[in-house]
Formats: C-alpha cells, sequence, structure tokens
C-alpha cells in the first residue's frame, strides 16, 4: 500500500527516527555506491519558486538512481484547466513518486487521494514538512537529542512553524513561539498538538521565549504569495528579530537555524547568521540527505 507524506504526522516516531537515522548513513557516506531506485522515475511539480527543496530533490533522485523529471504546470495540461484529479491518475501510471510544491493544501491533499503513487509535499502554504525533517536532523547532530530541547521560533506563524509543531509533538521537543498578537500558527494544528500532550507554548514576548534556550530559529516575515499587505506586516515584527542582543538571553551553546532564503536585516542580523552559531547552512544541506532517505523509504 502506498504512503504519503504531506505533514510530519504521516511518519509516527520509529519511522521518523528511523529516517533520520538513516539521513545520518548516507550524509556519512555509507551505500554512498548504492542506487536503491534505480529504474523509478519521479515527478517534480512546482508551482512555487524554490532553490533548495528543487536541487536538493533532484541530486537525491539523482544519488539514488532515479531519473528526475520536473513538471513546470505552465507546461502541462493542468495549466490549461485539466483537474487535479485526472493529472494524477495520468501521472500514476508513468511515474513511481512525485513531489508537489504548490500553495493550497488542500491541493496536494486531492493530489494524493487520487494518486496511486506516493506524494511528498514539498510545501504547501499550511505545511513544509521536509524542511521540518532536516530541521531535526540538524539539531540532532547539534545537540545529540531531541527529546526536552528547548527550542524558539521567533517569527510568523507561518507553513514552517507549522511544521515544528507537528515536530514538537512527535519528537517530545519543548517548543515555545513568539510572535505578534494576529500572527500565530495553525489554531488546529496547534490545539491537536497540545491536546495530545505536546510541550507547545504561544508567547508574546521573544525575550521571555528565548530565555535558556537551545535553539533560535526563524523565518522570513512575508512568505511567498503573501505580500499583500507586507508594510503593515513588517511593522508588526520588527521587535521579533534574532539579533545579537536577543541571542545573548539564550543558552550560551545555543544554535541558530532558518529555513532560507534569508531577508537580512528584517528577521535576522548578518552578525547572527553570519556568526559561528549559525547552523543554517548544514540545515540547508540536510535537506538533501533527509529527503533521500524519506524518497528510499516511501517508494520502493
Amino acid at each position: 500500500m502506498k504512503k504519503d507524506f504531506l505533514t510530519l504526522r504521516d511518519l509516527c516516531a520509529d519511522e521518523l527516527n528511523a529516517i533520520l537515522k538513516r539521513a545520518s548513513e548516507f550524509k556519512a557516506g555509507k551505500d554512498a555506491n548504492a542506487c536503491p531506485l534505480i529504474g523509478k522515475s519521479i515527478g517534480l511539480l512546482f508551482e512555487k519558486a524554490s532553490t533548495r527543496t528543487r536541487i536538493s530533490f533532484q541530486v537525491g533522485i539523482y544519488q539514488l538512481g532515479a531519473q528526475a523529471i520536473y513538471l513546470n504546470p505552465n507546461e502541462i495540461q493542468i495549466g490549461r484547466g485539466e483537474t487535479i484529479e485526472d493529472t494524477a491518475k495520468v501521472l500514476s501510471r508513468y511515474l513511481h513518486g512525485i513531489i508537489i510544491r504548490t500553495f493550497g493544501h488542500k491541493i496536494i491533499e486531492d493530489f494524493a487521494k487520487n494518486a496511486a503513487i506516493p506524494v511528498i509535499n514539498g510545501l504547501t502554504d499550511l505545511h513544509h514538512p521536509c524542511q521540518a525533517l532536516a530541521d531535526l536532523m540538524t539539531i540532532n547532530e547539534k545537540k545529540g537529542r531531541l527529546k526536552g530541547v528547548h527550542m524558539v521560533y521567533v517569527g510568523d506563524g507561518n507553513n514552517v512553524a507549522n511544521s515544528l509543531i507537528e515536530a514538537a509533538s512527535v519528537t517530545g521537543m519543548h517548543l515555545f513561539i513568539a510572535c505578534p498578537e494576529g500572527y500565530e500558527p495553525d489554531s488546529r494544528i496547534y490545539k491537536k498538538a497540545v491536546s495530545e500532550g505536546a510541550y507547545v507554548k504561544i508567547l508574546r514576548k521573544p525575550e521571555e521565549a528565548v530565555k535558556d534556550a537551545d535553539v533560535l530559529y526563524t523565518d522570513v516575515w512575508v512568505s511567498m504569495g503573501q505580500e499583500e499587505g507586507a508594510e503593515k506586516k513588517k511593522k508588526a515584527f520588527r521587535a521579533y528579530q534574532i539579533n545579537k542582543k536577543l541571542l545573548s538571553l539564550a543558552s550560551p551553546d545555543a544554535i541558530v537555524m532558518h529555513c532560507l532564503p534569508a531577508h537580512r536585516g528584517e528577521e535576522i542580523t548578518d552578525d547572527v547568521i553570519d556568526s559561528p552559531k549559525s547552523v543554517v547552512f548544514d540545515q540547508a544541506e540536510n535537506r538533501l540527505h533527509a529527503q533521500k532517505a524519506l524518497l528510499e523509504t516511501l517508494i520502493r
């Protein structure tokens, strides 16, 4: 039976741990010459611009022995009105799996319902689970554990924040989210995690949230496709910048994370993102290794 990866909750704790372990093996060079997906074809259907997601998946697919087929929506019939359902059924006859990067989360849910092949969420407006996989891999590398890690996300309650809430729920991390009123993560995702016992708190003051933190994390204040009202939003987030002053309140061995691309001088300052505490480029590299482990697990 095929398995999709639309949100982090599609993996139980054991499955997540196995993928993270396998990702570390890939990074260490184990089975470097193995091609477990040789002869497979995997599609990348992207409606949103991408650097890390597209390139890390294309390289990972190649390294696993499969071929990546990039699908520009404007160059296939879905761009001319063919339904998601029909597209999913047709592509299932050709491909062994597909990564989709789109806007509304319902689009990828509808595609997965009609596809006979594994569907992987490369990003929607609601979730960014592949990013969360790489984040967990990075934290585990730097801190040696996930359970009980004090993680603080400072900024907009967007798709990254939503996936981090689910990550905390599965791993036992302690997650604090510092954001202005009206910019909280999705309430359904938050309430579900809390009801299941996850340690997730929403605070208004970044200084309170980051006290003794092990990990500080941020993302852009204005996400792709949400540029309307950007100036108003940026004004609301002026006090939510990760800078040296805020970082000084965290644990002495705290690390700083950002899913990139960064708007330097807005959500994070140069002297922080370029500092020895920053692990953002390790984090970006780990997209490749974590996604290879995910592909190997889902596509056989």
